[in-house]
């Protein structure tokens, strides 16, 4: 198997992809789709996202210190590209993908209530890498419908059908190959030297029974 040498870029697909959605000081809405983020800590619960600061959502962000990473799954894909390729200056993405803008918990900025994940932050830092300028924020609020929840209270997100971004292309994420440790995992069956021998005593007893029957 042969390599081909490429010039330094971001090629590390899949990744995530988000609409984010944000509200300046007039009260204007908009979402903007984004593909530049994912979690950073645990405590405090910390994320990111990245946006070109040509963006009509980056003023927004950068004045309010606030915005909802809002997780997008098959039904809303083609928002998701809408919300991408087409900008807050020229229309309301809202209205036009009939999205219902519902106030945050946290934040003054909306949630996008047909997603099945809201997760509201607040603007810790600013980064200024080049293209791109990171928005480092504080988790401080999460909102999940309550459709994809059981009785014991466990969330079930892989049945709201999310979806990812690979190498420009949206995708379902497919089968499940594993769980979170299942390579270092035990198999089930394997019992305790005890046990498998006093089941072992009890099948050749059996075995004995029968030959005498």
């Amino acid at each position: 198997m042969g390599k081909s040498v490429w010039k330094p870029g971001t090629v590390i697909y899949p990744v995530p992809a988000v609409m984010v959605s944000c509200q300046n000081s007039k009260g204007e809405k908009n979402i903007i789709t984004v593909a530049w983020t994912g979690t950073i800590n645990t405590n405090p619960p910390m994320t990111y996202v990245s946006i070109r600061p040509e963006r009509h959502s980056y003023n927004m962000i950068k004045e309010s210190g606030e915005f909802v990473i809002n997780l997008v799954t098959e039904s809303l894909t083609y928002a998701c590209d809408f919300c991408g390729v087409r900008s807050g200056r020229d229309l309301d993405k809202f209205s036009e993908m009939k999205l219902t803008p519902v106030k945050g918990n946290e934040v003054s900025a909306p949630i996008i209530y047909e997603s099945p994940v809201n997760i509201e932050c607040k603007v810790k830092d600013i980064v200024e890498l080049g293209s791109h300028h990171m928005f480092i924020a504080e988790v401080v609020s999460v909102s999940i419908s309550d459709e994809y929840m059981d009785e014991t209270g466990k969330f079930h997100f892989n049945k709201s059908k999310p979806i990812c971004y690979s190498h420009g292309g949206y995708f379902g994420l497919g089968k499940q190959m594993g769980t979170f440790g299942y390579s270092v995992k035990k198999p089930q069956n394997d019992k305790p030297k005890k046990d498998r021998w006093r089941n072992n005593g009890k099948k050749k007893s059996k075995a004995k029974n029968k030959k005498r029957g």
